[in-house]
């Protein structure tokens, strides 16, 4: 397995200068997700294009874009930001470059904490930290004498009693969009009941178990108290559920805490909001989520020409003090002297807690694909928590062996 150094300690940095940024020339093309921590990084690093030119795609489609576009000769972006898992399938082709000479010539202002060293390689910069955890409508739960739910139990029987009030037909949401988000779920619910992947040190599938058959179950519960759509619902989905007063109980992103929390929505809503930590199941004390970092990588199909510019950029808006803390309720900035606030308490409380990041193994991507696709006929009653788990090892287990896994 790949050594992969991951830094979450996100509050105790060792820091160099300020970052350079005096561009003459390349090309800086940037593929992003689209949310708004993200747009105002890639802002704040056009700020420092000089005489490059400067493109860049947001896309919720961008973990599809991301491998044929850099796999490309010559890549169509320069630099993609990444995550956890988004990273992975970037590893496994060969497609982003080392950047540890660019850190060293032009990462002043980038702190230690904020590299992703895999073997040695600086692979990405983060720049944000990420989890999810639990929204609550405080009136609501305050209206029919229910404390801040601490468990998914609890969750549960809450939703359960706020729609046989009802108050809400569907009380409960989280991104249960079939594919990717789905996948999502089942990672952290099954992180929660304390569930392994994979055979230790090993590509051998493991979730066909009890742990596994309780995450299923688990799921299952909660979205029979979500909108019936819910298998097309992704974060932005839900997100509008909840400022139109659908939901009391979500689990969403903390990067989307900024714009539920803003002036633009209802203001009886928005002065219910209230952000809490995740929450644990199965009696288990880990929370059921996971820990993520965003970050820039760069393509190893561009000149050394754009790969300077674009680091040199995307450095530049890494290492911004001031951008933190214009967009301090953006995003858990990993900056100096970023300061948490009331926005970043759902990160915070998921560390505390203990928090497990998302797994970064290199086959992990192909067992959140058969996740997404798999499980659905479970949560749709169309076969047992058993089959479901046992079709996700099959699919899983057809890639891996295409791809050298096992």
């Amino acid at each position: 397995m790949k050594k992969i150094l991951i830094a979450f300690s996100f509050l105790l940095f060792s820091t160099y200068a300020n970052a350079d940024c005096n561009i003459k020339s390349g090309s800086i093309n940037i593929l992003s997700n689209d949310f708004p921590a993200l747009r105002t990084l890639v802002e704040t690093a056009k700020e420092c294009k000089g005489k490059a030119e400067f493109k860049v795609t947001h896309s919720a489609e961008h973990n599809k874009i991301a491998v044929p576009a850099l796999t490309a000769n010559p890549s169509e972006f320069s630099a993609r930001i990444a995550a956890n898992s988004s990273i992975v399938p970037l590893m496994n082709g060969g497609l982003i470059r080392p950047m540890n000479d660019l850190v060293k010539k032009y990462g002043k202002g980038i702190q230690e904490s904020q590299l992703i060293t895999i073997d040695g390689k600086v692979m990405a910069v983060a720049f944000m930290a990420n989890a999810q955890h639990l929204y609550i409508r405080e009136d609501v739960l305050k209206q029919h004498g229910i404390s801040t739910p601490k468990t998914y139990e609890e969750v549960v029987a809450a939703a359960e009693k706020i729609r046989a009030a009802g108050k809400m037909k569907y009380p409960y949401a989280a991104a249960y969009k079939a594919g990717w988000n789905l996948a999502e779920e089942f990672v952290n619910m099954y992180i929660g009941y304390g569930g392994e992947f994979f055979k230790s040190g090993t590509a051998t599938p493991s979730i066909n178990n009890a742990k596994g058959v309780a995450t299923l179950n688990m799921l299952k519960k909660l979205a029979d108290l979500s909108n019936p759509d819910y298998l097309t619902h992704d974060s932005e989905s839900i997100k509008v559920e909840w400022e139109a007063g659908n939901v009391a109980i979500m689990t969403l992103w903390a990067s989307r805490a900024g714009t539920l929390l803003d002036a633009e929505g209802d203001a009886k809503i928005t002065a219910a909001t209230k952000l809490v930590a995740p929450a644990t199941v199965g009696g288990g004390n880990i929370p059921a989520t996971t820990l993520w970092w965003d970050g820039f990588t760069l393509a190893k199909n561009r000149s050394d020409a754009d790969a300077e510019a674009s680091f040199r950029a995307m450095a530049y808006a890494a290492s911004s003090k001031e951008m933190a803390a214009k967009a301090a309720d953006q995003a858990v900035w990993l900056i100096e002297g970023f300061v948490p606030g009331p926005k970043s308490i759902g990160v915070i409380e998921a560390v505390k807690m203990g928090a497990k990041p998302y797994p970064m193994l290199p086959q992990m991507g192909l067992m959140h694909g058969a996740l997404g696709n798999e499980i659905v006929e479970f949560l749709q009653g169309n076969e047992t928590a058993e089959q479901a788990l046992k079709d996700v090892e099959a699919a899983y287990t057809s890639k891996a062996k295409e791809q050298g896994f096992l």
